[in-house]
Formats: structure tokens, C-alpha cells, sequence
């Protein structure tokens, strides 16, 4: 998926977040948003996303070559992010269930592969709330990454995981790279380090576009 911003702004109140960005985010690019921490990051994937409307500026949707309204963008993404909550009532399994239904895993991979991948056999019944908060990461980052979809969103993916932890999404967003649109938020190099591209907000900031 393209995702091709022209002008774009967010401002919340009389204050700018980022303001005149215009970039385009090609089909199969690895694209890193940087930024300290408060300058706007989260705020600048949520608006590429589609879950937040612009103040100011366009985005053009184009997957095989065909414009995507913003509306129909939802089923091409997929996100990970340490504030996106699970259905903590579920166990593991139903919660697979659950939100397969909705977004589809990556094929050749089920749902028993999933879970291996995650090393959460043994927890296959345990309620998610009684999950530790690395293990809660893990499987946001394990849904987003085997979703089969062309864009993939991943704000902060490290958070609250270990160095194995770490170790697990570096492989494994190595893995499902191929053929899809990836943009990672982050001010850790270690997160973002298979990126090729860097876009940073502070670039776009008020004082920026005066």
C-alpha cells in the first residue's frame, strides 16, 4: 500500500502537532518516524492510519494500483501499540478466534503456529489479564505482524519486553516484512534498525512550518 501525504497537519486547540508534511510512503518501504518523546509521533501514525482526520493536508490511499477510500483503509492495517488494549476476558485461544474473524492471519500460518511462535503453548487457556505485561506485547506484536495485510503500523513495539523479548520482534518483524508498507514510531534504534527510510516529526513541528 502507498500512503502519499500533501500538506499534512494535525493541531490540537491553537496548538500544531506537525504541520506541511508532504511525503510519500511507497509499497513496500520500511519507514521509521522519530521524534523525542511528546513531539508527535503517535500522533502523526494515528493520522496515516486513517483513525484520526487531518486539520490540514490530504492523504491518498492506492493498493494494486487502485485509490483506497480512507473508510475502507481499517481491514488493510494492521497496528501494535503499548495504549491498543486486548480482550482481557478471553482466553488465548478465544481471543485468536475472535479477532481472526475479523483480520486473517498471513497464510500458512494458524492459529496453533501463532501461538508457538509466541512460546504461549502452556498458556493457551490462561485468561490475557492474567498475562504479564511482556506477554500481553508479545501478542499484540504477534496479531499485527502475522495479520495479512499490506500495512503495518508499530508505535513503541519494544515496550515492556525483555531482551529476549526483543530479540522475538526483531526476528519476527524481519520475517513479515515482504510485500507490505511498514512504518515503526520510535526514538530507540534498536526498534527501527531494519528500517530504510527515516521521517522525523520534529522536521514538521510548529516552529517548522512558520
Amino acid at each position: 500500500m502507498q500512503i502519499e501525504a500533501t500538506g499534512l497537519g494535525k493541531r490540537y486547540a491553537r496548538e500544531w502537532i506537525f504541520r506541511g508534511l508532504t511525503h510519500t510512503f511507497q509499497s513496500g518501504s520500511a519507514t521509521a518516524i522519530l521524534g523525542p518523546n511528546g513531539a508527535g509521533k503517535s500522533t502523526l501514525l494515528n493520522t496515516l492510519s486513517g483513525q484520526q482526520l487531518p486539520t490540514d493536508g490530504t492523504l491518498v490511499y492506492q493498493h494494486k494500483s487502485q485509490t483506497v477510500p480512507v473508510e475502507e483503509v481499517p481491514p488493510l492495517l494492521a497496528y501494535a501499540a503499548p495504549y491498543l488494549e486486548l480482550i482481557e476476558e478471553l482466553t488465548l485461544t478465544e481471543l485468536l478466534h475472535f479477532h481472526t474473524r475479523f483480520k486473517p492471519l498471513r497464510p500458512g500460518i494458524t492459529q496453533q503456529q501463532l501461538i508457538e511462535l509466541m512460546y504461549l503453548e502452556k498458556s493457551r487457556h490462561k485468561l490475557v489479564r492474567d498475562f504479564s505485561s511482556g506477554m500481553k506485547q508479545r501478542l499484540k506484536l504477534a496479531l499485527a505482524l502475522y495479520a495479512d495485510t499490506p500495512l503495518l503500523l508499530l508505535d513503541e513495539p519494544t515496550t515492556n519486553l525483555d531482551r529476549a523479548g526483543v530479540a522475538w520482534y526483531l526476528e519476527h518483524v524481519r520475517a513479515t516484512l515482504e510485500g507490505r508498507t511498514v512504518l515503526v514510531s520510535s526514538n530507540v534504534p534498536e526498534e527501527y534498525n531494519f528500517c530504510t527510510e527515516q521521517l522525523n516529526v520534529t522536521d514538521f513541528g510548529a516552529r517548522a512550518a512558520r
